[in-house]
C-alpha cells in the first residue's frame, strides 16, 4: 500500500516572478514524509535551474508548453501531462499561471487526478486585453471551474472577480495569500551591496522597482516617473530589477529621454534581497496584479510604498500609512506622492516601519504559516475525495 501522496506543481514558465516564487517555495518544502513531489514548467526562465536543484523533487520540462494559444503545441501538451499523471499515479495535481492552469486542470480531470487545484495569481482577463482575448479566457476558465476541486486566490479582490465573471462557487475558493520569511529576509538583506556598485553617489536617493519588463508591469511609466522626479530632484536615481520583451523598448524610451545616467536597468537578478535595502521608496507601476509579491518584499525591508491603485495592491499598501496609492497610469500623481516621500524622509522612514509592522504582525503573510494553511487545503480536499 502507497504511504505517501504524490503531488505536482504545473507552471508555465520560470521567469523570476511573484507566482514562480510562490509554486517552488511550496513544492520545495511541502512534508518529505508525506509527499512524492513533482514539478512540470516549460524549460524557459531564469528559475529552471532553481527548479532542477530542488532536492527530493522530480522536474520534467515540456517545450511544447507555451505561454500563447497554439493548439498544436497545446494539444501535444494535454497528452503528455496527461501520460505524466497516469503514468506518476498522481494524487493532488497543483496548477499556476492561465495556459498551465486550464490545460492542466483538464489533463488531470481526464487522467483521474482525484484532487484539482489550481492559484490565481491575478486573472488573465482583464480592461487592458482586447475583448475577444478576454471573452475567450473567461469561457475556458468557467469551463476549467467545472473540474477544479479547489482554488487558491491570493487576494480577495481575485475571488469577488471570479465570482462577478461566474467562474465556480464561492465554496470552491479559499483566500491564501503569500508568505515571506521575514527571518530569511533579514539575514540576507545583512549583505546588502553599496549604492556605488550601481553608480550612484553615496548621498543619491534611490527610487526602485522590481519587475518583468512586460505589458503587465507597465514599466515606461517608471521612466515617465522619473523624468518628472527629476526636474525637482535631480539628485535622485532609479533603478528597475527585472527583464523581459519590454527591454529594448525602455532602453530606446531611456535614450530619448536623455535618461541614461539615472536610469538604470538591472536585468534579471537573484540578489534582490541585497538590493532592496538601498531603494529609499520602491514603486510599482502595474496595470494588473493578484497580490504583488515584491510589495510584501519591500515591507519586510521596511520601504515605503508608491503604488498604482490595481486589484489587489490595496490589501498591502494602506493609503498614506505604509505608502501611496495613486490611480493606474496617473504618472503625475505617482510623481508627486514619491516627491513628497524623498522630500521628506522622516516620513518615508516612518511609513517603511509601519509597513514591516503590517507585515510582521499578521501570520497572514508568513510563508510557513502559508505553507501550513496549503497543505492543509490538500489533505481536507483527499478527505473529500
Amino acid at each position: 500500500m502507497r504511504t505517501k501522496t504524490n503531488l505536482l506543481h504545473i507552471i508555465t514558465e520560470l521567469e523570476l516572478g511573484g507566482a514562480q516564487k510562490n509554486a517552488l517555495y511550496i513544492i520545495t518544502h511541502c512534508d518529505n514524509g508525506r509527499y512524492n513531489k513533482f514539478f512540470i514548467s516549460a524549460p524557459r526562465g531564469l528559475l529552471v535551474d532553481t527548479a532542477k536543484k530542488i532536492p527530493g523533487v522530480t522536474c520534467c520540462f515540456f517545450p511544447s508548453l507555451k505561454r500563447k494559444i497554439n493548439p498544436f503545441a497545446d494539444l501535444i501538451t494535454l497528452f503528455l501531462l496527461i501520460k505524466f499523471m497516469k503514468t506518476h499515479k498522481i494524487d493532488i495535481v497543483h496548477t499556476h499561471s492561465s495556459k498551465a492552469g486550464i490545460l492542466g486542470r483538464w489533463a488531470a480531470r481526464l487522467a483521474k487526478v482525484p484532487v484539482i487545484i489550481h492559484t490565481i495569481h491575478g486573472w488573465s482577463f482583464n480592461n487592458h486585453t482586447n475583448v475577444a482575448a478576454r471573452y475567450l479566457y473567461i469561457i475556458l476558465e468557467r469551463a476549467a471551474s467545472r473540474v477544479t476541486t479547489r482554488f487558491i486566490a491570493v487576494s480577495e479582490h481575485d475571488i469577488e472577480k471570479g465570482l462577478r465573471y461566474k467562474i465556480g462557487r464561492r465554496s470552491q475558493y479559499a483566500l491564501i495569500r503569500y508568505g515571506v520569511d521575514l527571518a530569511q529576509i533579514a539575514a540576507l538583506s545583512g549583505q546588502q551591496l553599496n549604492k556605488q556598485d550601481f553608480g550612484v553617489p553615496h548621498s543619491g536617493k534611490v527610487v526602485g522597482m522590481i519587475a518583468c519588463l512586460k505589458p503587465q508591469k507597465n514599466p515606461l511609466d517608471f521612466v515617465r516617473l522619473a523624468a518628472a522626479v527629476l526636474t525637482h530632484m535631480p539628485n535622485t536615481y532609479f533603478v528597475l530589477a527585472g527583464d523581459g520583451r519590454l527591454r529594448r523598448a525602455m532602453q530606446n524610451f531611456i535614450c530619448r529621454r536623455k535618461l541614461q545616467r539615472q536610469v538604470l536597468l538591472l536585468g534579471w537578478r537573484q540578489d534582490i534581497y541585497r538590493i532592496i535595502p538601498l531603494f529609499d521608496i520602491i514603486v510599482l507601476t502595474s496595470l494588473w496584479e493578484g497580490l504583488p509579491i515584491a510589495l510584501l518584499e519591500a515591507m519586510a525591508n521596511s520601504k515605503p510604498i508608491v503604488a498604482y491603485d490595481t486589484d489587489g495592491v490595496r490589501e498591502i499598501v494602506r493609503d498614506r500609512e505604509n505608502g501611496y496609492v495613486v490611480a493606474a497610469q496617473d504618472v503625475r500623481a505617482l510623481a508627486s506622492r514619491v516627491t513628497v516621500l524623498l522630500q521628506d524622509s522622516s516620513q518615508a522612514e516612518k511609513m517603511g516601519r509601519r509597513g514591516y509592522q503590517l507585515l510582521s504582525d499578521n501570520p497572514a503573510f508568513w510563508a510557513d504559516k502559508m505553507l501550513a494553511r496549503v497543505e492543509g487545503l490538500y489533505q481536507k480536499s483527499l478527505k473529500i475525495n
